[in-house]
C-alpha cells in the first residue's frame, strides 16, 4: 500500500519527535541532517548535565512559555508524557533535588540519543546525512549533498532546524534568509538564556569564576533563588536566565542580588553593629568569602565601613545590566519564524503542507528542561496533525 512521505529537516529533539510520531502514524518517514550526525546541540546541553524536563506542577509549567502556541502543545505533550516516551525507548529518569528531570544516573547522553535514533529506524525511519537545506516550494525540497543538489518530493515538510545560537552545533539560523524570500515573517534573533554584562563590572572581574550560593536575585516584579555565577563581564547562572525576559522588558532597570535571603536587613544590621568590626560581622552573617569579596570591591570604603549602609548592600546589591551576551555563546534565542506566520498546529500559513517546530520559532522558556521539553511538545503537535 502506497504511504505518504514525509521529510523532516533537522534532527534535534523537536524534528525526532515530530518523525517519531509520523513514524507512529505509520507514514514513510526520511530524516534530513546537515551534520555528521544527529542532535549535536542536544549532545552539547548535557555537558552540564542532561536536564531533560522538569517535574513542575502542570499549571506554572505551562506559564514558563511566553506564546499560547507552544502552551497548547505542551497541554497536549507534557513532561510525564515526555518522561513515558524515554522510558518506551529505555531511557529511565529521576527527579533532581531541583525538581529538574534527568537520565538515571550512569545513562549519558549519546546514550540517550541512540536509544531514540535505534526506535526511529525500527519504525522504519530513512536518515540522510551532510544534507544542507537549499530551498523549497509545497511539494519538493532541495538539498546540497556532498556538493550535488538532490531533490526530495513529500506529502508534508517539517522544519526543524534551530535557532541562531551554537553555531559550532549547526544551529546558526542561516535558514531566515530563505524564508524571508518566500514572504514567511521572521523575527530578528535576540538572545536569550544569556549572562548578562554589567555596567562598571571592570573592578569585579578578577573574581571571575567563583559563585554566589543561594542567593535570590530579582529584576522589578520577578525573582529567582538560585547560585550566581560571576564572569569577567557580570553574571550568568539559572537565576540570571530566568529573568532575561524581564531584563529585555525594561533594558534601564536594576538587577538586584540578596546575599542573604534567610536573614532581614533588620537581623544583619544588627549583627554588624555588635560585632567587633565589619569583616568580622559579615562573617557571623555566615556570608561566604565570595559574597564578602564582592562587597569589599562593589561598595566604596565609606558604604562598606557603614554598617546601615553595608545592611543594605547585602540584602539588595543593585546592579545595572547594559546588554546580553554574544548570540553565538548563549544556550538559546529568541526570535525565527514569527507566530504570526503558523497555525496553532504549526503549519505555515502561506504553505499548509509545510510546519515549522522548535527553537526556529519565536518563543522564549528559561532554562531548566523547559526548552528541550517546550521542543519536543511542539514536535509531536506537528507529528499529530500533520498531513
Amino acid at each position: 500500500m502506497f504511504k505518504k512521505k514525509v521529510c523532516i529537516v533537522g534532527m534535534g529533539p523537536a524534528g525526532l519527535m515530530a518523525g517519531t510520531v509520523f513514524l507512529e502514524r505509520g507514514f514513510e518517514v526520511h530524516f534530513f541532517e546537515q551534520n555528521k550526525a544527529a542532535g549535536r546541540k542536544f549532545l552539547v546541553a548535557g555537558h552540564g548535565g542532561f536536564n531533560l524536563t522538569h517535574s513542575e506542577e502542570f499549571e506554572s509549567f505551562t506559564q514558563k512559555y511566553n506564546h499560547s502556541f507552544i502552551q497548547s502543545a505542551f497541554k497536549q505533550f507534557d513532561n510525564n508524557q515526555w518522561i513515558a516516551f524515554l522510558k518506551k525507548v529505555n531511557v529511565e529518569t529521576f527527579v533532581g533535588s531541583s525538581g529538574k528531570i534527568f537520565p538515571l544516573k550512569g545513562i549519558k547522553p549519546i546514550e540517550v540519543l541512540t536509544n531514540w535514533l535505534d526506535y526511529i529506524l525500527s519504525l522504519g525511519a530513512t536518515v540522510h546525512n551532510f544534507h544542507q537545506l537549499i530551498d523549497f516550494d509545497e511539494r519538493e525540497v532541495k538539498f546540497s549533498h556532498k556538493d550535488i543538489e538532490t531533490i526530495h518530493q513529500f506529502d508534508h515538510l517539517v522544519l526543524a532546524i534551530g535557532g541562531a545560537s551554537w553555531k559550532k552545533t549547526g544551529s546558526s539560523g542561516e535558514w531566515k534568509q530563505l524564508l524571508v524570500s518566500k514572504e514567511i515573517e521572521c523575527i530578528d534573533f535576540k538572545s536569550s538564556n544569556s549572562g548578562l554584562n554589567i555596567e562598571n563590572w571592570d573592578k569585579i572581574s578578577e573574581l571571575e569564576g567563583q559563585i554566589l550560593k543561594n542567593c535570590t536575585t530579582s529584576f522589578g516584579e520577578y525573582s529567582k533563588k538560585g547560585d550566581v555565577i560571576l564572569s569577567n563581564y557580570g553574571v550568568e547562572g539559572t537565576p540570571i536566565y530566568h529573568l532575561n525576559k524581564a531584563v529585555r522588558e525594561n533594558p534601564t532597570g536594576f538587577l538586584s542580588i540578596d546575599l542573604k535571603p534567610t536573614k532581614s536587613k533588620e537581623e544583619i544590621l544588627e549583627i554588624l553593629l555588635t560585632a567587633k568590626n565589619i569583616t568580622d560581622g559579615l562573617k557571623k552573617c555566615k556570608l561566604s568569602k565570595t559574597a564578602i569579596q564582592l562587597l569589599k570591591k562593589w561598595t566604596t570604603k565609606e558604604e562598606y565601613s557603614s554598617a546601615s549602609t553595608l545592611a543594605n548592600s547585602v540584602k539588595e546589591m543593585r546592579l545595572h545590566p547594559h546588554s546580553f551576551r554574544p548570540i553565538d555563546e548563549v544556550i538559546s534565542t529568541i526570535g525565527g519564524v514569527s507566530m504570526n506566520a503558523i497555525t496553532e498546529n504549526f503549519t505555515l500559513k502561506k504553505f499548509p503542507s509545510i510546519s515549522v517546530c522548535g527553537e526556529m520559532l519565536d518563543w522564549d522558556a528559561p532554562t531548566g528542561g523547559y526548552l528541550i521539553q517546550g521542543c519536543v511538545s511542539s514536535g509531536y503537535v506537528v507529528g499529530k496533525n500533520g498531513i
